[in-house]
C-alpha cells in the first residue's frame, strides 16, 4: 500500500517521463551499497527477508511517511509566519532531519523487536540501518532527479550544465552513501542496546535515542550547509562527512574481524565437548576458509550441499557470538534453550559441513589442524582413523553419547556432565 501511494505521488510531481529518467538513474547506486552492505554482514548474516523488509520500508513506508509529514509542517509554518522562505529553510534543516530519521528509525526498532535471535550487534544495525536508509535513498532520488528533468524540459537545459546532470552528480556521484551514513548512526546505538542484553534498562533505551539523535544532527548539518556560504557544502562534505564516512567504514570492519576472532576464540570449547571437529573454529574464523569451504561443497556434492555448509557457518557463528555474551553475563535468560537450538542446526548438518570445513582448514591454515585429519569423499563415511567415525565415536553422540552424558548443559559455561575422556586432538 505504501509503495502504490509513493509511487504515485512522486509521478504525481515529476510527471510519468521525469519518474522514468529518475528511476533509471536512482536505481544506479543501489546495487553497490546492498553489495557492501552484505559483505559487511557476511560473518553472520541476516535473512533475505530482514533485509528485504528494510530496503521496503525505506523505499516505501518511511518515504511516504516524510513527504507527507515534511510537506504538511513545511506549509503550516508558512501559513503560521506568512515566510515561505524561511519555512523552506527550517524545513529542510530542523523537519525533514528529524521526520525522516525518525522513519528509517522504526524500521531498525521493529526488526531489533521481532527479530531479536538475529539482531546481535553492533554490524547488525549498521547493516539493517543501512538497507532501510538506501531504500529511502532510492525513492528520495528519484522525485529529485525527476524533478530536476522536468525543469530542464521547461528551461530547455541538457548536457552537463543541465539541472539533471547537476543532481545526479551531487546526489548519485558525490553522496550515494549520506543517507546510509546518518541512519548507521541509530543502527550504532540499537546494536549497542543488543551487546548489553537485558541488563541496564536505561541504558538500552538511552543509546538508541542517541544513536538517533546524532543521526538528526549530522542529518541537519548536511542539509543546512548551503546556508553557509558559496563554498558551504564542500567544506561540509570534505571536512565532515567524509571523515565520518571513513571512520564509520574503519567502525564496520573493525567490528565485522572483531566477530570472526570471537568465533576462533568461543568455539574451540564445543570441540573439546564434542560437537564440533577440531578444525573448524579455525575455518569458520576465517572468511578465506568459509568460502573455500562453500566452493569444496558445491564442486563435490551440489548447491544443495554447498548451502549446507553456508547454513552451518551461520549458525556456528550465533553459537559462538551467543557464547560471548553469555560469558559477559548479557545473553539472557534463554541461553541454555538457544545453545541447544544452535547444536542441534549444526548436528542436522555436519556430515555435509565437515569434510569442507576440514578442507578448507588444511588450505587457508594448515598450521592449526592436527596431522592425520584429512575430508573423505562426500558419500563416504567421515572418519578420523580407525573407529571414529563422527557420530558414532566416542564424543560425538547426539544428545547422548559414550563418554558425553549430556551435551552443553543448561548453565552457561562447561557442560553439566564432565567433558569426554577422549581427546578429539589425540591420535
Amino acid at each position: 500500500m505504501s509503495a502504490l501511494v509513493i509511487l504515485a505521488l512522486v509521478r504525481k510531481e515529476t510527471g510519468t517521463e521525469g519518474f522514468l529518467v529518475g528511476l533509471g538513474l536512482a536505481v544506479l547506486p543501489v546495487p553497490w551499497l546492498i553489495t557492501a552492505f552484505r559483505w559487511l554482514d557476511r560473518v553472520a548474516p541476516f535473512a533475505w527477508r530482514n533485509l528485504v523488509f528494510a530496503f521496503c520500508w525505506g523505499a516505501f513506508a518511511a518515504a511516504l511517511i516524510a513527504i507527507v509529514a515534511n510537506s504538511f509542517a513545511t506549509k503550516w509554518i508558512a501559513t503560521s509566519t506568512a515566510d515561505p522562505a524561511g519555512a523552506n529553510t527550517l524545513g529542510a534543516t530542523v523537519i525533514a532531519p528529524i521526520v525522516e530519521e525518525s522513519a528509517k528509525a522504526a524500521a531498525v526498532l521493529l526488526v531489533f523487536l521481532f527479530r531479536r535471535r538475529e539482531f546481535t550487534g553492533v554490524v547488525d544495525g549498521m547493516v539493517i540501518a543501512g538497507i532501510t536508509a538506501t531504500g529511502f535513498a532510492f525513492t528520495e532520488n528519484i522525485l529529485y532527479l525527476g524533478t530536476a528533468f522536468g525543469t530542464d524540459q521547461v528551461t530547455g537545459g541538457h548536457g552537463i550544465v543541465s539541472v539533471t546532470a547537476a543532481t545526479f552528480f551531487v546526489r548519485i556521484v558525490m553522496s550515494p552513501f549520506a543517507h546510509p551514513l546518518f541512519t548507521t548512526c541509530t543502527g550504532i546505538g540499537f546494536g549497542l542496546a543488543a551487546v548489553y542484553g537485558p541488563r541496564g534498562r536505561a541504558r538500552r533505551v538511552l543509546i538508541p535515542l542517541g544513536g538517533l539523535l546524532l543521526a538528526m544532527c549530522m542529518h541537519a548539518l548536511w542539509n543546512g550547509s548551503a546556508a553557509f556560504g558559496q563554498y558551504g557544502f564542500l567544506a561540509v562534505y570534505g571536512a565532515f562527512m567524509l571523515p565520518v564516512f571513513g571512520l564509520l567504514t574503519w567502525l564496520g570492519i573493525w567490528t565485522r574481524q572483531r566477530e570472526l576472532r570471537t568465533v576462533r576464540e568461543e568455539l574451540p570449547a564445543y570441540v573439546l565437548a564434542g560437537w564440533l571437529g577440531p578444525a573448524e573454529p579455525g575455518a569458520l574464523g576465517s572468511m578465506r576458509a568459509r568460502r573455500m569451504a562453500r566452493d569444496y561443497a558445491r564442486h563435490h556434492a551440489g548447491r544443495p550441499t554447498a548451502r549446507a555448509v553456508a547454513q552451518y557457518e551461520t549458525y556456528a557463528t550465533a553459537l559462538a557470538l551467543l557464547r560471548a555474551r553469555g560469558r559477559r553475563g548479557r545473553a539472557g535468560a534463554h541461553f541454555a534453550v538457544r545453545e541447544r537450538e544452535l547444536l542441534e542446526q549444526l548436528w542436522q548438518r555436519r556430515e555435509a559441513a565437515r569434510p569442507a570445513l576440514e578442507y578448507a582448514a588444511r588450505k587457508a591454515a594448515p598450521a592449526p589442524v592436527p596431522p592425520g585429519w584429512a575430508p573423505a569423499p562426500y558419500g563416504h563415511a567421515y572418519v578420523r582413523g580407525p573407529g571414529h567415525g563422527y557420530g558414532h565415536g566416542p564424543g560425538y553422540g547426539y544428545p547422548q553419547g559414550p563418554g558425553h552424558a549430556q551435551g552443553p548443559g543448561p548453565g552457561y559455561g562447561y557442560p553439566a556432565a564432565p567433558y569426554p575422556s577422549y581427546n578429539p586432538y589425540r591420535m
